[in-house]
């Protein structure tokens, strides 16, 4: 495990460049960590979440106190998803082993069994009822209680959930651990404990660079994640995984925000077809009094 970057250990800087560059930005890092040699390993950490399946039918509970369960085919979170392939092309670069690390109910099980079937060797699943609720910063406090039991010198999350869409929970893990953060990364290069990370921006590209140990949230177009095989499902189902209680970590579980209630979008209104005379301008001149007097946006 690499020591963790103290006080003043880097600088923040920027180098301005036009749409088409690529700006560099470094970001707080140590360069007083060991080297990569034949015989180091790398302890990867991946964090996923169980989600409903992108395409089930959500249906909200009469009350508005969340959405019905009954009959949701649950997934990983296909971000999540992304994490768990670059840790695993990162175990086949540099050696060392793979840790799952989930926030859920027993159904999330499935999940955790899903990432080894994929190739992680072992996993750590927080069940306890008070985080079934769990908001970004109860996730984070459990997933990083867990995290510091464990050797690790980087973490992978992905850059959101689709069920919550917060996008905080790898920021706020980061922040919980006193460790460098890299999010939205599409690329990413590992050079001995060097780390150069690219992350979209409108209109081009910014190459962040910091040091192991580290925190990098995944996005689309990092790598293509792979399926589990036969074998691998196999051996999945003989994998430990350690289950834990938020006593066992020391942790309340206790939210910093809560849903107050959940209701479903509103109906859109139906469309409708401008039936003015042929010419483009008889045309033009009624969608513009309908976006004006109904529609009121103009």
């Amino acid at each position: 495990m690499f020591p963790r970057p103290g006080p003043g250990a880097g600088k923040l800087g920027y180098c301005k460049g036009t749409k088409s560059d690529i700006n560099y930005l470094t970001a707080a890092r140590s360069d007083t960590g060991r080297r990569f040699g034949k015989e180091d390993n790398v302890n990867i950490v991946a964090c996923v979440k169980q989600v409903p399946d992108t395409e089930a039918q959500i249906k909200v509970k009469g009350d508005g106190s969340g959405i019905e369960e009954g009959g949701i085919k649950w997934v990983m979170n296909p971000y999540d998803e992304f994490g768990v392939e670059e840790a695993l092309k990162l175990k086949e670069k540099l050696g060392g082993e793979v840790t799952i690390v989930s926030v859920g109910p027993a159904r999330a099980m499935e999940t955790v069994r899903t990432a080894l079937a994929m190739g992680a060797e072992k996993g750590i699943l927080i069940d306890d009822p008070a985080l079934y609720n769990a908001d970004a910063y109860a996730t984070a406090e459990a997933l990083a209680a867990a995290i510091k039991g464990i050797p690790y010198d980087i973490i992978f999350c992905g850059q959101r959930a689709i069920d919550d869409d917060s996008a905080q929970v790898g920021a706020i893990l980061a922040e919980l651990l006193g460790i460098p953060q890299v999010t939205f990364v599409t690329k990413l290069e590992i050079n001995g404990t060097a780390v150069k990370a690219t992350r979209p921006i409108e209109g081009a590209s910014v190459v962040v660079e910091t040091s192991l140990p580290c925190v990098i949230t995944a996005t689309k177009g990092l790598n293509e994640p792979r399926y589990a095989s036969l074998p691998g499902i196999m051996k999945a189902k003989k994998k430990p995984v350690d289950i834990k209680k938020a006593a066992d970590l020391g942790i309340s579980g206790a939210a910093k925000a809560k849903v107050v209630k959940f209701a479903p979008p509103p109906a859109r209104p139906p469309g409708k077809i401008i039936c003015a005379d042929d010419t483009p301008e008889g045309k033009a001149a009624e969608l513009a009094k309908l976006l004006r007097e109904e529609a009121k946006v103009i």
